[in-house]
Parts: C-alpha cells; structure tokens; sequence
C-alpha cells in the first residue's frame, strides 16, 4: 500500500447517488444489507471511481482492469450516512474488498504515510517498515493481513511483475503507472533491470 491522494468528487455524483441515497435513509435510517442491495447507487459511481483514481486499487496498489468495486470504507452497516458519500469511496479489487468486509481494522489509503508498507523483493511478500512505532506496526500487520495481501494470487501477480522488470520486459514507467507500490518499492531498493 502506498498513500492514495483523494480525488475530487464528480460534478454529477450528487444528483445520481447522494440524493437518492439520501433519500433511502430518510425512509430507512438503519438499512441492512438485503436493502442496501436494492438501493445500490454507489455503483452508478464505479466508472468515475475508476477513472479518478486510474483503475488502481487503493489497497493492493495494483491495476484492475475487470475486478473494480466500490469499498465503502466506514463499513454502510456501522455507518449508513456515510453509504452514499464519494469520500467515503476506495477503489478496490473485488477480492480484497471481500476480505476487507465490514473490518474496521484496516488502515485508510487516503491517511497512511509513504513507507509504512516495503515490499521484501526476495520474497515479494508485504511487509511493516520494521522501524515503525509499535502500534503503527501492528495496524500495517492487521492490514495486510485482514487483505490478505500475502496470499498466493497476490504473491504470484508480483512474481510476475517483478520478473518482467527484472528481465527488462518492462520498465519502471510501466510499473509506476500501473503498480506503483511495486515501483515505489524497487526504486526505493535500487533493484535494476538486468
């Protein structure tokens, strides 16, 4: 994970999903997920979300072309009011935003800082930067764990990143534009092309 700069909201998210939403939670100030399902505006928001924010997951930092979802990052069931703000919105592969769930426990793209997450490029498993303050240690651990930003699929895209760059296949603008954690974290190790 990287830090994820927030993207203004579009010109017309208000009329297509605030005021609907808003609308819904007047009649149904505690909805739960059956009717969340069918009042579902947030997705009219998926393709400025993907465009804002380049297709890029907030949380793997990764390109998803196919898999996008809207994450609700103050989970709707614990925080309804928030359910139809673009504010509120993380572009997220599907994946993880399943895992993700209603956790409460994953740090915010939009508030961690650079470097708290490394990469550990024998391995390319993600790790806490091992210096960080102890709380801030434990909560990057919680949040790749929660992601399951090590499982096997994660672990094996990276592999093949890596190895494309490594093999020179592709190269370090590819891999900002489209894997910027992955970028930020050779540039920062000085790993080059062989």
């Amino acid at each position: 994970m990287i830090p994820v700069t927030p993207q203004p909201e579009p010109a017309d998210f208000d009329a297509t999903v605030r005021r609907p939403g808003q609308a819904f939670l007047r009649q149904v100030p505690r909805p739960t997920a059956d009717q969340f399902r069918k009042k579902n505006y947030w997705k009219e928001a998926l393709p400025d979300l993907r465009t804002a924010y380049r297709s890029i997951c907030a949380y793997s930092s990764c390109w998803i072309p196919s898999s996008c979802t809207v994450d609700h990052f103050n989970p709707k069931t614990t925080h309804p009011q928030l359910a139809y703000e673009w504010s509120n919105y993380r572009l997220a592969d599907a994946k993880i935003n399943n895992n993700k769930g209603n956790s409460s426990q994953v740090l915010d793209p939009f508030l961690i800082q650079q470097g708290w997450f490394t990469l550990d490029v024998a391995t390319l498993w993600v790790k806490p930067e091992p210096t960080l303050r102890p709380a801030v240690f434990r909560a990057v651990e919680t949040t790749i764990s929660v992601l399951r930003l090590n499982d096997d699929d994660w672990v094996q895209m990276r592999f093949e990143i890596f190895r494309q760059y490594r093999d020179g296949d592709c190269t370090i603008g590819f891999l900002q534009r489209c894997y910027p954690f992955m970028a930020s974290e050779v540039t920062r190790q000085q790993v080059k092309p062989k």
